[in-house]
């Protein structure tokens, strides 16, 4: 069980569906939003800002690749690259795309903090799995 679950894509219908799956699977508490990469670095570093709520945040990040103003793939270098990651260091992220290009997959492989790759739309099924991996 999670008390966060942090899903980052800019279609509100994945967004919905991946809210629906999540909430029937009783894996978490509360299920934050962010419409792209700039909107999650906020939101961890508004968790920064507030040191009272820094025991609470996202261990499991649902992340799409293709996003405006700050892609997937930037969110991760930002979040390995700056404070992020050294005090979120627990935090696994699953990319969720609609990619199914080799290239993408074998990339993802490449950050440490990225547990699996799975392609849309999201299912029971694949909940489940993200949670075997876990």
């Amino acid at each position: 069980m999670f008390d966060q679950i942090l899903c980052v894509d800019d279609d509100p219908v994945t967004l919905m569906l991946v809210k629906i799956l999540i909430s029937k699977a009783l894996i978490t508490k509360e299920i934050i939003t962010a419409r792209n990469g700039w909107e999650a670095i906020k939101y961890f570093q508004k968790i920064i800002a507030n040191p009272e709520t820094i025991t609470t945040y996202p261990k499991l990040i649902l992340l799409d690749i293709n996003m405006p103003i700050m892609d997937g793939w930037e969110f991760l270098d930002s979040f390995i690259k700056t404070d992020l990651y050294s005090i979120f260091n627990n935090t696994k992220i699953v990319v969720v795309s609609s990619s199914i290009d080799p290239l993408d997959i074998e990339k993802s492989k490449s950050y440490p903090i990225v547990i699996d790759f799975l392609t849309k739309p999201m299912t029971k099924e694949k909940i489940n799995l993200i949670l075997q991996k876990i």
